[in-house]
C-alpha cells in the first residue's frame, strides 16, 4: 500500500486502504454501506427531519385554530370531526 500511495502522490497508505475497501463496498465484495447507500440514507434523514418539522408547526397551528375544542374520541364520527375543525377555523377568520 505504500509503493502504490507514493506512485499515486497521496503519501498514505491509509488513504489508499480507505480508497480500497470503499471500491470494494461499492462492488459488493465488503459487505459496508456503499456510497450510493450512504448518499440516499443522508438524503432521507434530511427528508425525516424536514417532514417532522412541517409536522411540528401543523400540529402547533391546529393546537392554536382549534384550542377550546376537544380531541375527538373513538366514538366521534368522522364527519362531526370535519364539522368541529371548520366551524373552529371560521371562528379563527
Amino acid at each position: 500500500m505504500k509503493a502504490v500511495a507514493a506512485k499515486l502522490g497521496t503519501g498514505a497508505a491509509e488513504t489508499v486502504r480507505t480508497w480500497v475497501r470503499r471500491a470494494q463496498a461499492d462492488t459488493g465484495r465488503r459487505p459496508r454501506v456503499t456510497v450510493e447507500e450512504a448518499a440516499e440514507i443522508k438524503r432521507l434523514t434530511a427528508e425525516t427531519a424536514e417532514l417532522r418539522r412541517t409536522d411540528e408547526i401543523l400540529n402547533r397551528r391546529l393546537r392554536t385554530a382549534v384550542g377550546d375544542i376537544p380531541p375527538p374520541r373513538a366514538r366521534d364520527q368522522p364527519e362531526r370531526v370535519v364539522e368541529m375543525l371548520v366551524t373552529a377555523s371560521r371562528r379563527g377568520r
